[in-house]
């Protein structure tokens, strides 16, 4: 495969396989790519379409919808399908060629723009376009700038495209889509037939993918503003919220779960607060004043229970009472089990020899992998996969500072980065055929576990 023939040979490396089995998803995507050219661009196109509605990509709607919206009343139909095409384009534009990039020098470029201090900047810029929205000041270049511009531009309608495009660059490599295997086939091959053309138009077609609800997000937002203006303050102060939301999905990898828990109720309990969520609705009030105050104590009871959940030690927004019924119940049940952190080839080597015969499964994780948190939330804890679990020797590779070990690490597995679940026999080499790149739930996990003896 090619994931297999981008990892020499070492230690635990990758092995010839011994029986017929299931080919993994991503050498699947890598083996399409190499031989149904015809067939290959249109089903990554498919396979951005699906990403687009994953917690990856969904943050650039609010983005998006922000630049066009803040705009106001001038903006029409036309216009605001044209940004959002100068969005989308700019967006897929960067992320085919840092994908082509990193492929080429198997770096993973992505990973770079996790710094703690890159995405607290980033946050911070969120919350500044957040703040505008509300309305607390204006955001514009200075008068003699906009002047000078202006002629500049001369007979180009709507001079913010450039600033569209980007923030568009920017939403690719901050608030992009995580290592998921159509990603992985694309650059997997790349780094093993030096075909940049065909990985990198793959990789384009299928970031166009993820772009089609951008377009229509953005195209429907310029067709609904109204011409004049008192709901597009309330509109601007939704996306305001949302760019807000933004802001708290970035800040999740490098915060404590604890103050990102809280950060969230206080958002919830505001927005709820400025919905009319305790307030009387007039006599004679039209019928979505109801709606939006419904929605308000919605939002208002979650915020509540985020904030109980939080002084009771819960640190998942997801999973807000999870402290309580921890402390009433099997606490260990509520964790998934411990895995023992390895940071360098010669400390996975010297685990892996030392399993004595026992498998071992080494995972792969990031702070700032959405995926990652996914399985220690959702697949790790589960009880059928803590049993089958139990007999394996447990390790994991945190990534996230992206060192010369932690790239030493992926190169020899042909990773570009996590999530990734490898398993290893007791041969102590991998079972290439069991390996999971993405969020795989505990079902398919559990099933997964029970083919190690086969």
């Amino acid at each position: 495969s090619a994931t297999a023939a981008a990892a020499p040979a070492g230690p635990g490396a990758t092995p010839a396989a011994t029986a017929p089995a299931p080919e993994p998803e991503q050498d699947r995507m890598a083996r399409m790519l190499r031989n149904e050219r015809f067939l290959a661009l249109p089903a990554f196109f498919g396979f951005g379409l699906l990403l687009s509605f994953t917690p990856c990509v969904f943050p650039m709607v609010p983005i998006l919808s922000g630049l066009i919206v803040g705009r106001g009343r001038h903006t029409t139909r036309g216009h605001a399908f044209g940004l959002s095409v100068v969005y989308v384009l700019a967006m897929a534009s960067t992320y085919t060629v840092a994908g082509v990039v990193a492929a080429s020098f198997g770096e993973n470029l992505q990973a770079a723009f996790q710094h703690p201090g890159v995405l607290i900047a980033f946050a911070l810029l969120f919350v500044a376009l957040a703040l505008s929205m509300f309305g607390l000041y204006q955001l514009q270049l200075p008068g003699a700038l906009q002047a000078r511009l202006s002629e500049i531009s001369g007979h180009q309608r709507g001079g913010d495209y450039a600033g569209v495009a980007i923030m568009g660059l920017l939403s690719a490599l901050i608030v992009g889509p995580c290592v998921a295997p159509p990603l992985i086939g694309a650059l997997a091959v790349i780094a093993s037939t030096g075909d940049r053309l065909l990985g990198g138009a793959a990789l384009f077609a299928m970031s166009l993918g993820m772009g089609v609800p951008l377009l229509a997000i953005g195209a429907s937002a310029g067709h609904f503003l109204p011409r004049a203006g008192h709901w597009m303050d309330k509109v601007k102060a939704v996306f305001g919220v949302a760019l807000l939301a933004v802001a708290l999905v970035m800040l999740d990898r490098v915060l404590p779960a604890a103050l990102i828990m809280l950060a969230w109720a206080v958002l919830l309990v505001v927005s709820a607060t400025y919905m009319g969520a305790l307030q009387p609705i007039p006599q004679g009030a039209p019928w979505w004043r109801t709606l939006i105050k419904g929605l308000g104590l919605v939002l208002l009871m979650q915020g509540a229970l985020l904030l109980i959940g939080v002084a009771a030690g819960a640190r998942d927004p997801l999973r807000p009472l999870a402290g309580i019924v921890a402390a009433g119940g099997n606490s260990e049940a509520a964790h998934g089990l411990a895995f023992r952190r390895i940071v360098s080839l010669a400390e996975l080597d010297a685990e892996i020899a030392a399993a004595g015969g026992r498998p071992v499964l080494l995972d792969f994780y990031a702070d700032w992998c959405v995926a990652c948190k996914e399985l220690e939330r959702d697949t790790f804890p589960d009880p059928q996969v803590r049993t089958r679990l139990a007999g394996f020797v447990r390790l994991q590779a945190d990534v996230t500072a992206n060192s010369a070990d932690d790239r030493a690490l992926l190169r020899r597995y042909g990773l570009v980065g996590p999530p990734a679940i490898l398993i290893f026999g007791a041969d102590g080499r991998e079972r290439t055929e069991l390996r999971t790149v993405g969020f795989v739930g505990p079902e398919p996990f559990a099933e997964l576990l029970g083919r190690v003896g086969s």
